[in-house]
C-alpha cells in the first residue's frame, strides 16, 4: 500500500489536503421554526386554561409539548447556535426543554403538588425576565411577545399558589395572546426570508 501511494503522489497530496468545513449560509434563520413551535403549543395549552375545552382533553397537549414545542424547538435552538445567534439558541433550547419537561410530567402524572408547580413556573418566570432584558435591543414584536409570556406565567403562578380559578383563565387568555404574537413574529421572519409580495414590520430597536 505504501509503495502504491509512493507511485501515485497525487493521491498523497489529496489525502494531505485539509478538510474545510462547509460554511453555513447567512440566509438560514431557524427563529420562525422555534417561534411557531412555541406559539402552537402555547395556544393549545392556553385554550385549556381559558376553559375553551374540558379538562379531560388536556392530554392533547402531551404530543405537542414533546414533539413540536419540545423537540422541534430544541432543534431550532441548536441551529441558532450553529448560525452564531447565542440569544436565539438559549431561548429556543430552554423553552424547548421546558415543553419536554412539561409534556413528560403530564404524561407520567408527576404534577401532584400545586405549590411545587408554582415554584417550577416561578423559576421559568425568572428565566423569562432574563431573556426579556437580553431582548431589549432587538425589536418590538419579540419584546412584546416575551412580556406577554411573562405575564402568562405570572398569572399561572398566582393560580397555583391558590389565587383561584380566575387566574388560570387569565393565564390561559394571556397564553393565547402570546401565541398570536409569537406567530406574528415568526411570520415576519418567514416573509423576510422569501421573495414575498409583502412584509410584516417588527419595529427594530436601534
Amino acid at each position: 500500500m505504501a509503495q502504491y501511494v509512493a507511485e501515485r503522489p497525487e493521491i498523497a497530496e489529496k489525502r494531505a489536503e485539509p478538510v474545510v468545513p462547509a460554511a453555513v449560509p447567512a440566509a438560514i434563520n431557524p427563529a420562525p421554526l422555534g417561534l411557531c413551535a412555541f406559539a402552537l403549543t402555547t395556544f393549545v395549552l392556553g385554550a385549556f386554561y381559558a376553559g375553551l375545552f374540558p379538562a379531560i382533553g388536556v392530554t392533547i397537549i402531551i404530543g405537542l409539548a414533546l414533539f413540536y414545542g419540545g423537540i422541534a424547538q430544541l432543534l431550532a435552538g441548536m441551529w441558532e447556535f450553529r448560525v452564531g445567534n447565542t440569544f436565539g439558541g438559549v431561548v429556543f433550547t430552554s423553552y424547548g426543554a421546558f415543553w419536554l419537561a412539561f409534556g413528560y410530567s403530564l404524561q407520567n402524572h408527576l404534577i401532584l403538588s400545586p405549590t411545587a408547580s408554582a415554584y417550577f413556573l416561578l423559576a421559568w418566570a425568572i428565566f423569562t425576565v432574563m431573556m426579556l432584558l437580553a431582548a431589549l435591543r432587538t425589536n418590538v414584536a419579540l419584546i412584546t411577545t416575551l412580556v406577554v409570556v411573562l405575564l402568562t406565567i405570572v398569572a399561572l403562578i398566582i393560580g397555583e399558589f391558590g389565587g383561584g380559578v380566575n387566574w388560570f383563565q387569565i393565564g390561559g387568555w394571556l397564553g393565547i395572546i402570546a401565541a398570536v404574537l409569537a406567530w406574528y413574529t415568526a411570520m415576519a421572519g418567514l416573509l423576510a426570508s422569501t421573495k414575498s409580495a409583502f412584509h410584516l414590520p417588527t419595529w427594530p430597536i436601534k
